[in-house]
């Protein structure tokens, strides 16, 4: 079993989060279906707290994967990750959280 490591940003949580999280949570605990505009919003994934999810590596563009302007892979003879130029980070990304997944 392998790991890969993923790098997103988050767009602190305005209006529009917050309206789109209500419909969220309405809607699972009337165990309905979410309206399709709320479940692209948030990707189909839980709402998360620390905000709009903006993928910065493992994107997939036309069936090719790929990684956001800001995020270059990175590796040597002892390691490898991800740089992180913040100065191409997309506007009003506030976070970014790096995570391993097995």
């Amino acid at each position: 079993m392998g790991m890969s490591t993923y790098v997103v940003g988050f767009k602190p949580p305005d209006e529009k989060w917050r309206k789109m999280k209500a419909v969220w949570d309405a809607c699972a605990a009337a165990k309905v279906e979410l309206p399709e505009d709320v479940s692209a919003f948030f990707g189909e994934e839980a709402p998360d707290p620390a905000g709009v999810r903006v993928e910065l590596s493992d994107i997939f563009v036309k069936g090719k994967r790929t990684t956001h302007a800001c995020c270059r892979e990175w590796r040597d003879d002892a390691g490898e990750g991800y740089e992180i130029d913040v100065k191409k980070l997309p506007p009003d990304v506030t976070v970014i959280r790096f995570y391993n997944q097995w």
